[in-house]
């Protein structure tokens, strides 16, 4: 594995933790919160995203209008069964989605989830690390590249963790002062 390919898991790593964070109410609507919702569309999984518009109309308002008005019953089913925790309104064209005010218990629920999304980006970017020092010393024992260049890389493997795994905890920092200030 080369630098570079480590680089750029890490950099999808922190993408996809990032992701995970948007999924993470915080009191305030997001479209985000409904990027893990999936309709049974037609016997087939789909994402909520491609069968309906998806705005925020305020700040404590979702609102979501299929395109085919047929699947707005299946759409409002999808949205009760999943895990976002809010419950849907339909008045028969549109859902609206009602976000709630956090109370003080959610918010440090909220916190800890999003604690545990952040250590499994840096879980993530560890294992990167391990199979990209893993080829190394493969290379190295291959008389491929030097004692010394292993070391090297090894080292500029070590810095670009470090930089990655600072980037998921000031992600983590932002997402806990989101949760705490809404």
């Amino acid at each position: 594995m080369k630098l570079a390919d480590a680089e750029s898991k890490m950099q999808k790593t922190v993408e996809a933790t990032q992701q995970a964070f948007n999924t993470i109410r915080t009191g305030r609507a997001n479209a985000s919160l409904l990027d893990k919702v999936q309709v049974d569309y037609y016997g087939s999984p789909t994402p909520l995203k491609s069968l309906a518009n998806i705005s925020t109309p305020d700040a404590t308002t979702i609102l979501i209008q299929p395109y085919d008005k047929s699947s707005l019953n299946i759409v409002e089913k999808a949205i009760s069964l999943s895990d976002v925790g809010l419950t849907p309104s339909n008045d028969g064209s549109v859902i609206r989605l009602n976000i709630p005010p956090l109370t003080s218990d959610r918010r440090k629920e909220l916190a800890k989830i999003a604690a545990k999304y952040a250590e499994e980006g840096r879980v993530g970017i560890r294992n990167i690390r391990r199979d990209a020092i893993d080829s190394i010393r493969k290379q190295e024992k291959a008389s491929e590249i030097s004692e010394d260049e292993s070391k090297d890389l090894q080292d500029k493997l070590q810095k670009l963790t470090n930089q990655y795994t600072t980037r998921i905890d000031q992600l983590l920092a932002d997402k806990e002062k989101d949760i705490s200030t809404v």
